[in-house]
């Protein structure tokens, strides 16, 4: 599976996620389009600005955004015609964080950068687009919410695509390993409450 495969796969599922929260808050088409394309391209456009990469990937190629706007489109002509199931914004998301955590991790690996540079920039493209999406929406970002893992579902995700290669197997076998890792662990937390212990320091006592 190419780079650019993944990227425009990645940027469909984070741009439905998208429209479905902008979906929960009401909003119009126009706000539908703005929190569709900030959640498909946040979390790519971080790290191509963090490893000084120009031009930026949606730049370079205005395709991604085609993408975005008939994949939010879409999700609108659906939602008014079938309710999506309840979880369906934090399944989306879910894949989106596995498609762009494992693509992050090529951008950076065709950077040469170091293996743990590599685990930093794929949780961070797969993770800042739906910050940026829960923040323009004015909701705790999932990110910082102390129930079920997220972040931690990259890096496991990324580690195990990058240990996958490191035994020999071929990329995109790995790929889809990590992929799998990442969608498989946050869809558990999803369904199953899977998290990490929470630190806890309790009050002194008067």
């Amino acid at each position: 599976m190419t780079l650019y495969v993944l990227s425009l796969i990645g940027v469909a599922v984070f741009a439905i996620s998208g429209a479905l929260a902008a979906g929960h808050k009401q909003l119009d088409l126009f706000g539908v389009l703005v929190i569709a394309t900030v959640t498909a391209i946040g979390g790519g456009t971080v790290r191509d600005v963090l490893l000084d990469r120009t031009p930026i990937f949606w730049i370079a190629d205005p395709n991604q955004l085609i993408v975005i706007a008939i994949s939010a489109l879409l999700t609108v002509v659906y939602v008014r015609w079938r309710k999506p199931p309840g979880a369906s914004l934090l399944v989306a998301d879910a894949f989106g964080l596995a498609l762009f955590a494992i693509s992050g991790a090529q951008v950076a690996e065709a950077e040469q950068l170091h293996w743990l540079l590599v685990i930093v920039m794929g949780t961070i493209t797969g993770i800042a687009g739906g910050l940026l999406r829960d923040v323009l929406c004015n909701e705790v970002p999932l990110l910082l919410q102390q129930t079920d893992l997220y972040a931690t579902a990259a890096i496991i995700g990324v580690v195990a695509y990058l240990a996958c290669q490191a035994l020999g197997m071929d990329r995109t076998a790995a790929a889809l390993i990590g992929m799998t890792m990442v969608a498989g662990l946050r869809v558990a937390a999803i369904f199953w409450g899977l998290r990490l212990p929470v630190f806890h320091i309790p009050p002194k006592e008067k």
